[in-house]
């Protein structure tokens, strides 16, 4: 077990794992350390989605084509070089072993809104270092493909209802990237 201070410390994005799956009721266990965030009025806005294998299969699908719109819409491509960037984007997306859609309630007014995405964030964070202390690792995605509507619709998520904040990717490290970070006195400032 990590003394808090090193856990915050040595935690870091993964993007590459191996492809064994993180076992049910771990991955659960690792979550439920995300409903022990700290959120105004209590709300517990979080939401988390597991996505299985044949709803992964489809997004790995859209995911295809979002590459490939990006690229073709900013080079001069031909249709083989636009096939490989779809299957890397494909290949990328299922490299990922377990995929879970965090998404935070929309309820209230404007303020708690922004309160609760924050919780939800925290929540993200916090699941993120149980993870870590159980040797699994996490890389949180946004993109084009976290906010489309039928993604929402794929997943079960009402838009009107909910927010989705990411994706966050699970499962064992392949490597872990060294830790870049600006000193503290780069980013604090005091006031008289």
């Amino acid at each position: 077990m990590f003394p808090v201070s090193e856990a915050i410390q040595s935690r870091r994005t993964i993007f590459r794992f191996k492809p064994e799956q993180v076992a049910r009721d771990v991955l659960e266990e690792v979550l439920a350390a995300g409903i022990w965030a700290p959120n105004h009025r209590l709300t517990e806005p979080w939401r988390f989605t597991v996505i299985g294998e044949q709803t992964k299969l489809k997004l790995a699908e859209r995911y295809r084509q979002i590459q490939i719109e990006k690229v073709s819409k900013s080079a001069d491509v031909d249709e083989a070089a636009l096939a490989n960037v779809g299957e890397k984007g494909f290949d990328k997306f299922m490299s990922k072993p377990t995929v879970v859609a965090v998404s935070c309630l929309q309820e209230g007014g404007e303020q708690q809104q922004r309160e609760d995405y924050a919780a939800t964030c925290c929540a993200m964070y916090c699941i993120q270092l149980a993870g870590w202390e159980r040797g699994i690792g996490m890389q949180w995605s946004t993109g084009p493909i976290t906010l489309e509507r039928q993604t929402y619709e794929l997943l079960g998520i009402d838009a009107e209802q909910e927010y989705m904040v990411g994706f966050c990717y699970v499962g064992y490290p392949a490597d872990v990237p060294t830790p870049k970070r600006k000193p503290l006195h780069d980013v604090l400032h005091w006031t008289v």
